[in-house]
């Protein structure tokens, strides 16, 4: 069977990890304005999955294209969020990624505080911060070019709570999710405020590696952005009090990506004094 031509610099890029994934979907949808966009404070009764790591494959054009992992822990009275993203196999020879992220967020405000990226696509190098500065309504992007040290540093406007591209996956799992239900709220990933869309489209069995689920498949989209009508993301979270992500769907231009949960693993309790720093409050 032939295949459209695989074009690294171009497509691989795009598989570099699932927060850069979220981010280039949510950038690219063109969905109406919202009305009453905003952050939900964490129900009374719902406590976060603390000390797990989530572990996907990642899929793109029947190629093996790496792994994505998430993991949750409690950061005093934030929730700390760490992602990372490998290529693996013949897209890693095509492309090497490499890519972490540390996210802090309020654990019941929800509302972000920051976001750390360090970045190795191919032959770029980046170091990223985002902060949350609530007290100015800004969203304060420091960005290091790792190849020629050249240092970028760039404010857009927040309101008053927003959550940022990685921690919006977990934001998603404090929503009661029943079907036919719409919720909007601000996202921030250093540039523009776009207010993202989330519907609650149904109900659906999902087969993983660890077995099947029942699930409810969640489509986010976005209110504007520079690419319009150019892909579509879901995310199928589990059909009970936790919402775990079992399954994640990239569809754009360039292919379509699968992230299929394949491991659920228990962290390691930290050592005495090394547990993680909490963003600034």
């Amino acid at each position: 069977m032939s295949a459209t031509p695989l074009r690294p610099r171009r497509s691989v890029r795009r598989l570099c990890a699932f927060a850069l994934c979220l981010a280039t979907i949510l950038a690219a949808q063109d969905a109406p304005q919202p009305k009453n966009s905003s952050i939900r404070p964490a129900p009374d009764a719902y406590t976060f999955p603390d000390g797990q790591r989530l572990v996907y494959q990642a899929e793109w054009r029947l190629f093996n294209a790496g792994t994505a992992v998430l993991e949750l822990s409690a950061s005093g009275n934030q929730q700390h969020v760490h992602g990372a993203a490998d290529s693996s196999g013949a897209i890693s020879l095509l492309f090497h990624v490499r890519d972490r992220f540390d996210s802090w967020f309020d654990s019941r405000s929800l509302c972000s505080a920051r976001i750390i990226k360090h970045t190795e696509e191919g032959r770029r190098r980046k170091d990223t911060q985002i902060t949350f500065d609530y007290a100015r309504n800004q969203a304060v992007l420091e960005e290091t070019n790792l190849k020629n040290n050249e240092h970028k540093r760039v404010e857009n406007p927040i309101p008053g709570c927003a959550t940022d591209v990685l921690s919006g996956v977990f934001y998603g799992m404090t929503l009661p999710l029943s079907a036919g239900d719409e919720y909007s709220f601000p996202l921030n990933d250093g540039n523009k405020t776009v207010d993202v869309i989330v519907h609650v489209e149904a109900r659906e069995d999902v087969k993983t590696p660890l077995g099947s689920y029942h699930t409810v498949r969640v489509q986010p989209e976005a209110s504007s952005g520079p690419l319009r009508q150019k892909g579509k993301i879901w995310v199928w979270y589990t059909d009970d009090t936790q919402h775990i992500p079992v399954q994640m769907r990239a569809h754009m231009f360039w292919g379509t990506l699968n992230l299929t949960l394949v491991r659920i693993e228990k962290l390691a309790p930290a050592a005495p004094g090394a547990a993680s720093s909490p963003a600034p409050q």
